[in-house]
């Protein structure tokens, strides 16, 4: 049986669909106004993992991860470029779809995007206005009041009073209360706006995932995740939107993946330390990247540097070694105990440290075997969480840089000059260039059936 750490509850839980065996989870997406960063990447690989498993299991999964296309730092960012707020958004939408795909994350069923959904915002809204929850701020913003919703702080933990003496609330003079937030905020001079009961403006970022939630999902679904620094306020938010509007519980289990670090600190900009996904992938081979992401448990803090990605890709290696010869499409046998320990382990709210362990079992026991059952069965099972994709030599000769600007055909123009030199009898130059290809990051290895090269 699965069972999923639900942040809500603080606890490990057998997890039961509302509606077996359809499972519903909403996972809350990019603001798209800059390139993803590694924690996006985490974010999109961790419930790539879920969303697989799920599918895996059984269940009849509608999977939905939202696009936030509207808010203040789109605004600003695209005043600064002077483009419109659509034109800079549909570029970084495009430039997140290629990042996703190249790190081997699926499609979402669905991908609502908040501009699609102001009329549901603007109908929640009004609901909510009409419960007492919220109300119209001499400013023209509409924002709900916090201390008039019994349940505030379930999610954190944190009580109203301990909110009211935090850093995080924000002083506003139009606000009845600090800890009030905005549903819908007036349009400034010049800026996007939407018509609505409450004049021209656009919805508060927390609205959105509520609205969108509701409409794609229903009023109550099984899953929503997130990043661990969602968790309070917007999550915290979204629950008492809609639970504020008329639903009686918004969402059954609650999952958050830990923050990411640099070198033991909170990766941020402000620290300088922050690092998009096309930055890293100058260095490293993108399913290097997934697989240090998954060599941690989701719920923990993931600690970035070079030397961990250089040891996950030195790890990833020796899983591919293994798979030489084995066959791309592989089917799990089940019943094979390899199998059932990777089975218990992603069961154990998805515990992909201890079925990738399961997975180095495997390749020693295929090494040492030479038995092509356990190598298809290794294939098999990574594909379960979507790695070991490729043919091993194609992965060895994966990789950033080039020996030169030839690149590829570089490389393999020097292995055959060497070969010439060996045929010649000139080990001296064969020497030469495999040192020099050793040099650059090229191993060779001379086998039956000629020489293989991989990066190092």
């Amino acid at each position: 049986m699965l069972r999923i750490y639900n942040t809500l509850t603080r606890a490990k839980e057998t997890f039961v669909p509302i509606a077996p065996p359809r499972v519903a989870m909403y996972v809350c997406g990019m603001t798209v106004y800059d390139f993803c960063h590694l924690g996006h990447a985490r974010v999109m690989v961790v419930f790539d993992v879920v969303q697989r498993w799920l599918r895996a299991s059984g269940y009849q999964l509608t999977y939905v991860r939202n696009i936030t296309d509207i808010d203040d730092k789109i605004i600003k960012r695209a005043i600064e470029n002077n483009e419109t707020f659509s034109q800079l958004t549909e570029r970084f939408i495009r430039a997140m779809d290629e990042d996703a795909a190249t790190l081997g994350v699926q499609k979402p069923d669905a991908e609502p995007r908040a501009t699609d959904y102001i009329e549901e915002m603007q109908s929640m809204i009004g609901k909510l206005i009409g419960n007492g929850l919220a109300y119209e701020a001499q400013g023209g913003d509409v924002n709900y009041s916090v201390r008039k919703f019994p349940g505030y702080g379930k999610l954190s933990g944190k009580s109203l009073e301990d909110l009211r003496a935090g850093e995080r609330v924000d002083v506003d003079q139009d606000k009845q209360d600090p800890l009030d937030f905005v549903l819908w905020k007036k349009a400034k001079e010049g800026e996007p706006f939407w018509k609505s009961p409450w004049g021209g403006g656009r919805p508060g970022w927390h609205i959105e995932c509520s609205a969108m939630g509701t409409k794609l999902l229903g009023a109550h679904f099984d899953i929503h995740g997130g990043g661990q620094d969602l968790q309070f306020p917007h999550h915290e938010n979204e629950i008492a939107q809609s639970e504020g509007a008329g639903v009686e519980r918004f969402v059954n289990t609650w999952m958050h993946n830990g923050f990411v670090r640099v070198d033991n600190e909170k990766m941020s900009k402000s620290l300088g330390n922050f690092f998009t996904i096309r930055e890293i992938l100058k260095s490293y081979d993108a399913e290097v990247v997934r697989f240090f992401i998954l060599r941690a448990h989701y719920r923990s803090p993931l600690n970035y540097s070079d030397a961990h990605l250089d040891d996950a890709r030195a790890a990833l290696g020796r899983l591919y070694t293994a798979l030489d010869g084995a066959p791309l499409a592989a089917e799990v046998d089940w019943d094979e105990p390899h199998a059932t320990r990777f089975r218990e382990a992603m069961d154990d709210d998805f515990n992909t440290p201890e079925a990738v362990a399961v997975l180095f079992d495997l390749a020693s026991a295929a090494n040492r075997t030479k038995d092509a059952a356990l190598a298809r069965q290794l294939r098999a099972l990574g594909a379960m969480i979507g790695l070991l994709g490729r043919e091993s030599s194609a992965y060895f000769q994966a990789g950033t840089g080039a020996v030169s600007s030839g690149g590829d055909a570089d490389i393999e123009s020097r292995i055959e000059a060497r070969n010439a030199a060996k045929k010649a009898k000139n080990y001296a130059e064969a020497d030469r260039l495999r040192k020099e290809l050793l040099d650059a990051g090229i191993a060779l290895e001379d086998t039956p059936q000629g020489t293989r090269w991989k990066r190092v």
